[in-house]
């Protein structure tokens, strides 16, 4: 394919018809970077580069992207920086409504609202992106820091993010999800995949949020029946943050100290992780705990699997009512796996069989003031049925070795 390459420089206008090839438009910081990024994003056409020089660029306002078959490529995640510091408005830094868009080799730093945005964008790319709040925890910071939803097709490979009073990661209402070789630090929750289905979360480092990875079920959100979840090969270490997502937010009750944490979801496989120093419990599976009204919702956790991880330490530390008693009662840590009790015996497998600590909640809803703590043995399941074609289409990770 025949390649072109222009140049936005500080000041300059654009003022070109839609060629028929692919460009390279290349876009440097400075002065009115604003409206040349936006400019550049905005009559860009399907297979065209735009380019961020190396440097940092200070914006006041949101980007958005609309166009399909779009990458915005940067020097390095350290080295394109998009400062959303002075940001005016409240919303996110970069919303892409558009398919096959990659996004790549940048950072985005202090936006208002969410990260990055991607919303009913059909296979898209996020890779070697970072998305950080430079001041730390808040609760005045943006919810996400990446955030893709209604999408088919998602890969989120290498990034970095922290700060996030919600999650760092977040895929909702989406299916064929790949989330690998991420690194998550101070968020409330490192990665969540929420309403999604064929979710592959592998080879991450996430540590020192509030929770570390969890997989959710919500009612009354367009898309439901979250389910067919993997989590497998991740290091998840001592995600120990005091808990800042504003009140209200469903994270903002997720216990600090968390490691996993599965949710009413269907059919999830947690296996071959390392999960060490969570202070709370290393592996949660509850209901959702509150009042709903959406017939369509199941609240409880089905066919939960937790599988051979590797388990260091953990659990002496509980961010639950009652934590003191209740290590106390288990030799001052608890176990590993903590169940709320809900589901019955379809809610959970071990593999191999084993005993977790149940709460012994007996109906949705119930407060933990009702709990009736014990070590309860759960059975490797008779089949194990693994999730079917999980993770994003191959030809997404075929577009990051370009």
């Amino acid at each position: 394919m025949r390649m072109t390459t222009f140049t936005l420089a500080a000041g300059s206008a654009l003022a070109l018809s839609a060629p028929a090839f692919a460009r390279t438009i290349d876009v440097a910081p400075g002065e009115g970077a604003q409206a040349r990024l936006q400019e550049a994003l905005i009559v860009a056409v399907p297979g065209d580069v735009v380019q961020l020089a190396a440097g940092r660029y200070v914006l006041t306002d949101g980007l958005s992207l609309d166009v399909d078959g779009v990458t915005l490529r940067g020097a390095g995640m350290d080295a394109s920086v998009l400062d959303f510091t002075g940001q005016q408005g409240a919303g996110e830094g970069l919303l892409v409504t558009s398919d096959q868009v990659t996004l790549r080799d940048f950072a985005v730093e202090n936006t208002k609202g969410d990260g990055i945005k991607s919303k009913g964008a059909d296979n898209v790319v996020y890779y070697r992106v970072r998305v950080t709040w430079t001041g730390g925890p808040k609760e005045t910071n943006g919810a996400y820091g990446i955030y893709p939803v209604s999408s088919t097709g998602v890969l989120i490979d290498g990034c970095k993010v922290s700060g996030a009073s919600d999650a760092g990661i977040y895929v909702g209402q989406s299916k064929a999800i790949t989330v690998r070789h991420n690194y998550v630090e101070q968020s409330v929750a490192g990665i969540e995949i929420e309403n999604s289905r064929q979710a592959l979360v592998t080879d991450n480092l996430v540590t020192r949020n509030t929770g570390g990875i969890l997989v959710f079920d919500l009612p009354n959100l367009p898309v439901m029946g979250g389910g067919e979840t993997v989590i497998e090969h991740n290091l998840v270490v001592a995600n120990d943050t005091p808990n800042f997502a504003p009140k209200g937010n469903i994270v903002a009750g997720v216990p600090r100290g968390t490691g996993v944490m599965v949710m009413a979801n269907d059919t999830v496989l947690v296996k071959d992780n390392l999960l060490a120093d969570n202070p709370t419990a290393q592996v949660m599976v509850v209901a959702y705990p509150n009042a709903f009204t959406d017939t369509r919702y199941n609240p409880l956790p089905r066919r939960v699997v937790i599988g051979e991880n590797r388990f260091v330490g953990g659990g002496n530390d509980p961010a639950l009512a009652g934590g003191d008693q209740l290590k106390a009662a288990f030799g001052g840590a608890l176990p590993p796996v903590v169940w709320d009790g809900l589901g019955g015996a379809a809610a959970l497998a071990l593999t191999p069989s084993g005993k977790v600590l149940s709460l012994g909640l007996t109906k949705q809803g119930e407060g933990l003031d009702k709990a009736q703590p014990a070590l309860v043995e759960v059975k490797a399941p008779r089949q194990l049925v693994l999730p079917g074609a999980v993770g994003a289409p191959p030809a997404l990770a075929a577009r990051i070795a370009r």
